[in-house]
């Protein structure tokens, strides 16, 4: 450990010594400026155009025109281009030469007001869209220590919820598009990379599926949210899809050199609030038992600062942009070394990518080759030790002079190291080391002819990959607890390679014909997904055998696809896809599903003569029908399959051999079928500078790929996953953007988005039965076979399954007391209620940004309401009766007990399944405050810019909740990796 904060200080000392020169070297360039003003006219009345931007090419450095269309700016030297633009308007630019005023007029543009957005399997005008789709590009990104592409959007997207697994390097986040379609099957949206849809499964070795993507490589996010603009994905697009598009050269493009270095500290905000040493103390005597007593210790140990720390992040890319000849380029380099805040964890990456464009054939045959590559080097730190340092005793020291590496350990009457206590938190971290090495490629190949003499008519040809390989050892030391002690500690490791592979091949034709557009695509698809999978532990004591296993699956799918879009006056517009897709997951009766969509969509500003007030009144309408067949149970569950026997071994002559265990199966499991609606309003006024949109969608789910109870006798578990049930989700998205001032010196861009979803379960069982009571989920720790939360007709998912709490005339619980809601006078199982759910009924997003001359100010902040959470770290803790241990330990208490003075050693299970830890877990969150400051006015030649940011994330979350973070995966609270808080200081240079 020592050796890493070394290393990292280094490489941070070093990494200053680059900043100091380049600085010093800006600085020696300063200059004097040149002013430059004017004023920008509209060609289609000689009138000034306010809101225009303009900028110095190459940089950074802009302003926008007032409402009189005037602008001033100042420019570093003659040589100096200034560019004018404005979204409907043909760009300019001009040199400035000897000029201090320069005067532009704007003509219309047609290819600027048909701005290109990138859908399925190909690209359509913005204006054209029929569907719900949103966008989001490089200039809207979240700003700060990102370390995985879904941080860059958090908060930025109606209707995309986006939760993190907790503050782990690269950890993962569950991300939502219109609630989750489903309840056993994936609810994650399918994600396409550079025309690539990619395996987004956990990947062994990695926290993160998309932590191999380097933020900086990405140019925009479009979201297709709704079935008329999913479904053309079909039997992945059930809960909507990412596409994501990476940077690229541009033809003709001067080459250009992209340096960017940001470094970070991070923190905890806060801890668990448990008893300290001295309450510790208290307690035992009051509670304890006389052996209890004597085990407490006169030490005063903080155990979450123990296992905590500040951690520092060092994060460097290059890039280099241009065109060789007429092939356009694009390069790139990043190396990230993330230290979490957990002591132990770190991530190290580096990744490239490199991306060529070029054209033959006098344009007719346009390519793009993309290959990104990422080494990513995880070092995880056990998370069980943040739930044992919040329970381990306060009155024990850290270290201790033992025989047990030198740590406290709790020591039975035999000196052994107690079988069933607490490990020392410290411990666990720094006497295991579990390193996983992810290689993962992804790469592809478009080939786009547009046929001579036809060139309406394009040919598509798309090859593609994403290849990962793992290689991982989990070293545990026989001195981290009494089983280690025993086995003689471990070595696990863990292998998997996946080779997923995709080709595509569609035509395209598109022509106007008079007063109609026409455009016409069909295609084929064909994916094939390898994984390959072994893992092994074996054990220093040779009296223990070691376990292995290991399998290879894949599965397919094969797809045909088409759409038609019209377009009538450039008022009216229809879009009608359909997609046939096969799958090898299910049996050849049901291997086959059909899903189509239709949308139409209505110009009323063009109806009407609105144009110039109005930039966009748009009336949407969608309908569709996408499939689900990403199941968790195995790539063949339909059919009867063997699984190894989980470290079981039967005798037979004298030696051992595996055993093979049947898995349940279900030979007509068949797709899950979402059907979507959507109602979707556009609007912009000019004059204001204002747009924004409103969608009303409704998502119904039938055949759910769903688990239930198998009757005794009728497969191989008591369990099966089979098609049963039904659920919706509907619900209202609002997003508004608006810029209130635009003047030469000042402009203030704002985005405010809100979306309101309800899912509800319509169906569980084939046939109405009102006595189901659903299917139990949810695990609470601190109980055997504890499950708070259920599936129930009527309700919504993972709603919590509670005992209701009776309380006193101060309104404190009384313990062991609880509601009789069935009236038989006696409590038990069928007193249990569903007490509201853990999705927040509204998620909403605002963020801001303010340009003053050279200096930014930026902030975006986040909200849930409506939102529960079980306190598990709560009630896990709330009992004087939970200190005790089954040995010669005790454990520490949450504060909590000072309220309940819970105490009883009865009735524990009830009182873990108490709706008494059921809290309104809304919140409001600042995300991320970043002050940037452009640097290009400071030097001396227009080659150079560059801009420096500060920028805070996490700063602050009001909230009633009384754990740790109020934003919990699933709404049960096991003390999760905490969220820090984090500074970070960048610098981005451009020559």
């Amino acid at each position: 450990m020592r050796q890493t904060f070394d290393y990292t200080l280094k490489a941070l000392s070093k990494s200053w010594l680059l900043w100091a020169l380049v600085l010093n070297v800006f600085s020696m360039q300063a200059f004097a400026q040149i002013a430059v003003s004017g004023t920008v006219l509209d060609d289609l009345d000689n009138t000034g155009l306010p809101g225009v931007t303009v900028t110095i090419k190459g940089s950074t450095v802009g302003t926008a025109t007032n409402l009189e269309g005037q602008y001033s700016i100042e420019v570093p030297s003659a040589s100096s281009v200034l560019v004018f633009s404005f979204i409907g308007k043909e760009t300019q630019e001009i040199t400035v030469g000897n000029q201090t005023q320069i005067n532009v007029t704007l003509a219309d543009d047609s290819q600027t007001l048909e701005e290109v957005i990138v859908i399925g399997y190909g690209t359509q005008k913005k204006e054209d869209m029929t569907g719900s789709i949103t966008s989001v590009n490089e200039r809207d990104f979240v700003q700060g220590n990102v370390s995985t592409p879904d941080q860059l959007i958090t908060g930025k997207l109606a209707g995309v919820q986006i939760t993190s697994a907790g503050g782990a390097p690269g950890s993962g986040a569950t991300i939502r598009i219109r609630g989750g379609s489903s309840l056993n099957a994936s609810n994650d949206p399918l994600i396409v990379i550079d025309g690539v849809p990619i395996d987004n499964t956990d990947l062994s070795g990695s926290a993160n599926p998309l932590s191999f993507i380097n933020p900086n490589d990405i140019e925009s996010f479009n979201v297709l949210k709704d079935a008329s603009a999913a479904a053309i994905y079909g039997s992945r697009a059930a809960n909507g899809v990412i596409i994501i598009t990476t940077k690229k050269g541009r033809k003709g493009a001067a080459t250009r050199v992209n340096f960017n270095s940001r470094f970070s500290s991070a923190s905890n905000i806060n801890q668990v609030d448990v008893l300290s040493a001295s309450q510790f103390t208290d307690a035992v005597n009051a509670f304890g038992t006389d052996t209890q007593k004597s085990l407490l210790g006169a030490s005063s140990t903080n155990w979450q600062d123990a296992v905590f720390r500040t951690a520092l992040t060092q994060d460097n890319n290059l890039s280099i942009t241009g065109s060789l000849g007429s092939m356009p380029f694009r390069a790139s380099v990043g190396f990230l070394n993330q230290n979490g805040t957990l002591k132990t964890s770190n991530l190290k990456r580096t990744s490239g990518s490199i991306g060529l464009s070029p054209s033959f054939l006098d344009d007719h045959l346009k390519v793009d080759a993309n290959l990104k590559f990422a080494n990513s080097r995880s070092q995880f730190a056990d998370e069980g030790a943040i739930g044992t340092a919040v329970s381990f005793d306060p009155t024990q020291p850290i270290y201790a002079n033992n025989e047990f590496g030198g740590y406290f350990n709790w020591i039975n009457q035999s000196g052994g190291i107690e079988a069933l206590g607490p490990s020392n938190p410290l411990a666990m971290l720094e006497l295991r080391d579990n390193l996983g090495i992810l290689n993962r490629y992804i790469g592809n190949v478009s080939l786009n002819y547009s046929f001579h003499g036809l060139p309406e008519l394009k040919a598509v040809v798309n090859a593609g990959f994403d290849l990962s390989n793992t290689d991982g050892n989990d070293v545990t030391s026989p001195l981290v607890s009494a089983n280690s002690f025993n086995n003689g500690g471990s070595t696990a490791y863990y292998k998997q390679n996946r080779n997923n592979q995709t080709f595509q091949a569609y035509l395209n034709y598109a022509k106007d014909f008079g007063q109609s557009k026409v455009d016409v695509m069909g295609g084929y698809e064909y994916q094939n997904f390898i994984r390959e999978n072994d893992n092994g532990t074996s054990f220093g004591n040779p009296d223990v055998p070691s376990r292995n296993t290991y399998f290879k699956t894949e599965y397919r799918l094969a797809s045909q696809f088409g759409r038609v879009n019209y377009v009538l006056s450039d008022k009216y517009l229809a879009t009608v896809t359909l997609r046939r897709d096969g799958t090898s997951r299910f049996a050849p009766e049901n291997r086959f599903g059909l899903f189509p969509s239709a949308a139409f969509a209505w110009k009323m500003n063009e109806e009407f003569g609105l144009n110039d007030v109005l930039s966009d009144l748009k009336l949407r309408l969608g309908w569709g029908v996408t499939g689900q067949q990403d199941i968790g149970s195995g790539d063949f569950p339909y059919l009867a399959a063997y699984t190894p026997g989980q470290g079981l071994r039967y005798e037979f002559g004298g030696q051992f051999y595996d055993v093979l265990r049947p898995n349940p199966y279900d030979a007509q499991i068949k797709w899950e079928e979402t059907t979507s609606s959507n109602i979707g309003l556009d609007f912009g006024i000019r004059a204001a500078r204002l747009s924004g949109s409103v969608d009303f969608y409704l998502k119904q789910t039938k055949d759910l790929i769903n688990e239930i109870d198998a009757p005794a006798g009728t497969n191989f578990s008591n369990k099966v996953v089979t098609n049963i049930g039904s659920l919706e989700n509907k619900g209202v998205e609002f997003t508004l953007n608006y810029t209130p001032i635009a003047t030469s010196d000042f402009n203030w861009d704002v985005n405010f988005n809100a979306t309101y979803n309800q899912n509800k379960i319509t169906a569980l069982t084939r046939n109405e039965d009102p006595s189901y009571i659903g299917v139990l989920t949810g695990d609470i720790s601190g109980g055997t076979g504890s499950y708070g939360q259920i599936h129930s007709t009527g309700f919504s998912r993972s709603s919590f399954y509670l005992f209701q709490q009776v309380y006193d005339e101060n309104g404190s619980p009384i313990e062991g007391v609880f509601v009789d809601r069935n009236n038989d006078g006696v409590i038990s199982e069928l007193d249990r209620y569903r007490y509201q759910n853990p999705d927040p009924n509204y998620f909403l997003g605002f963020s801001s940004n303010m340009q003053y001359k050279d200096l930014s100010l930026g902030f975006i902040m986040r909200a849930n309401i409506g939102n529960y959470v079980f306190n598990n770290v709560q009630s896990g803790g709330s009992s004087y009766a939970s200190m005790t241990g089954a040995g010669d330990f005790i454990f520490n208490l949450n504060s909590n007990v000072l309220n309940t003075n819970f105490s009883s050693t009865t009735g524990r299970d009830r009182l873990l399944l108490s709706d008494y830890f059921v809290e309104n877990a809304s919140f409001l969150r600042m995300d991320n405050i970043n002050l940037g400051y452009d640097l290009t006015n400071v030097l001396k030649s227009g080659k150079f810019q560059a801009r420096l940011g500060f920028i805070v994330q996490n700063v602050f979350t009001v909230t009633n909740y009384t754990g740790l973070d109020p934003e919990v995966q699933g709404g049960i609270d096991r003390n999760i990796y905490p969220r820090p808080r984090t500074y970070s200081l960048n610098l981005n240079v451009n020559f």
